[in-house]
């Protein structure tokens, strides 16, 4: 088998530890990749706000797809290189729906410039009690820089609720989710870690048969669909199994390491 040009793979559940870190042995794996010049782009539902510790890790080459593909960060520069954001008329108008078909949605958003929320949005998480985020009713925070409208409800199971929505707003936006809480992840329409991903690989002269991908949650799927080669970590959502190439190891015992270090032939991804 001819070794992958492209390494893409998700963070959490996948590349990183349960404490969120990357690993000794995994950035060894990954600096050895980056000095041979095989590019490794991390493809994450993360907003730009919650990679700032991982950003070391990414390598010389320099760029990480955000928030399930609304963004390509460009790392060495610190900025943001494109933004694939929700037309505020159509934000608004996917709000409404939820309101009206399952009433006690709530909002936050994503943006290219931070997080804003509305005032009930997960009110008991900490970071939301920053007094730096953006509290308002919905209608007063949108604008033109959303990349990812986040839903939530208090009262209904998550794969159920996330389904429920997926049915209300149909093809208008893309929704997935990624955690295990009741919070459905809402994209323009078109938008996925793959359709993004294909752009950057286009953009380094390499199509899917170049690359392979790792996840382990359901906003991965696209993503391992169109990868040419795909693994699943062993502790990946049953969907996710079902779909990708190859399983890989629990994301606890650097599965995404163990299988580089095979397909490229490296030292430093054995197992010690």
């Amino acid at each position: 088998m001819t070794a992958p040009r492209l390494v893409a793979t998700d963070l959490d559940g996948t590349l990183l530890g349960s404490e969120g870190r990357v690993s000794a042995r995994t950035r060894a794996v990954l600096d050895e990749l980056d000095a041979a010049g095989v590019p490794v782009v991390f493809t994450t539902g993360r907003p730009i706000r919650w990679m700032e510790e991982l950003w070391e890790a990414v390598g010389g080459h320099g760029l990480a797809i955000c928030s399930n593909g609304g963004i390509v960060y460009d790392v060495a520069r610190r900025e943001v290189r494109t933004a694939r954001t929700i037309p505020a008329e159509v934000l608004l108008e996917v709000a409404a729906r939820l309101r009206a078909d399952l009433p006690g949605t709530v909002f936050a958003l994503e943006k290219t410039t931070g997080f804003a929320k509305e005032p009930d949005f997960m009110p008991r998480l900490a970071v939301n009690l920053a007094p730096d985020v953006p509290t308002a009713p919905l209608e007063e925070l949108v604008d033109g820089d959303v990349v990812k409208l986040l839903a939530r409800h208090e009262d209904h199971e998550p794969e159920p609720y996330w389904e429920l929505v997926a049915g209300a707003l149909g093809e208008q936006v893309v929704t997935t989710w990624s955690s295990v809480g009741t919070l459905v992840e809402i994209s323009a329409a078109g938008v996925t870690k793959a359709s993004t991903l294909a752009t950057v690989a286009a953009g380094m002269g390499l199509g899917p048969a170049d690359v392979v991908a790792f996840g382990d949650m359901p906003n991965d799927l696209p993503m391992l669909e169109w990868a040419g080669t795909s693994y699943a970590m062993a502790n990946a959502h049953p969907t996710v199994r079902e779909l990708a190439d190859h399983l890989a190891p629990h994301h606890d015992e650097d599965g995404v390491a163990t299988v580089l270090a095979d397909l490229f032939g490296l030292s430093s991804g054995l197992p010690r």
